[in-house]
């Protein structure tokens, strides 16, 4: 990444209160590279300037670190490029993180990322979000995804692969608490309930974002 992209990847982190040390920024810019590297060859993601994937990928990514820890098992469904748990398992590195895509080359590519990174709590699955109760015997406490379109979908992915006091995380751009409220008789029917709705604006940008969590009734 080039020295601009550098400073919004940490003043942007500064912003939501995750701190990037220099090491950190390092690999954040091995990452950035690699990333372009693939997406020259495989449909990674649309966002290919150093700038816009250190914002919209990576800080973007970090704004999840105000609701998961060091501890925390965590999976991510339908992850694309890697986003948000790579970033996640840099900044917590003891967090044991899975991600799943049911696009294989993503999975390869995120594999190969890790590796390259030193994520060794963290493992990538090909497979659709349907198929995982019968192929992981684990649960999570946190699910976390950016990719579903609305929340109910989400929501009855997450539900068998859930810990009894977990929470599912639904990232969401502006209109996200709207749809978090027509959402609750949906997930009222399998159990569940909206806990907290974040709005926030991404640094340096100011686009509207929401993180909905969502738990036991």
């Amino acid at each position: 990444m080039n020295a601009r992209a550098c400073r919004i990847l940490q003043e942007g982190a500064a912003e939501l209160r995750v701190e990037i040390s220099d090491e950190l920024v390092t690999l954040f810019s091995l990452f950035a590279d690699e990333l372009k590297k693939w997406n020259r060859k495989i449909n990674l993601t649309a966002i290919t300037s150093d700038e816009e994937i250190a914002l919209k990928h990576f800080v973007d990514s970090l704004a999840l670190c105000r609701l998961v820890s060091v501890d925390d098992e965590l999976l991510d469904l339908g992850s694309g490029g890697g986003f948000p748990v790579l970033p996640l398992a840099l900044v917590f590195p003891t967090m044991t993180a899975v991600s799943v895509d049911a696009v294989e080359k993503k999975i390869i590519f995120q594999r190969h990322a890790a590796r390259l990174l030193g994520c060794r709590r963290f493992a990538a699955i090909h497979a659709r979000g349907e198929d995982l109760p019968r192929l992981l015997e684990r649960r999570f406490n946190r699910i976390v995804s950016r990719a579903f379109s609305d929340i109910p979908s989400f929501a009855r992915m997450a539900l068998p692969l859930l810990m009894p006091q977990g929470t599912i995380i639904a990232m969401k751009g502006r209109g996200g608490a709207e749809e978090a409220d027509a959402a609750r008789g949906a997930l009222e029917e399998m159990g569940l309930t909206v806990i907290r709705v974040t709005e926030y604006r991404l640094p340096f940008s100011g686009d509207a974002r929401t993180l909905v969590e969502i738990g036991f009734c």
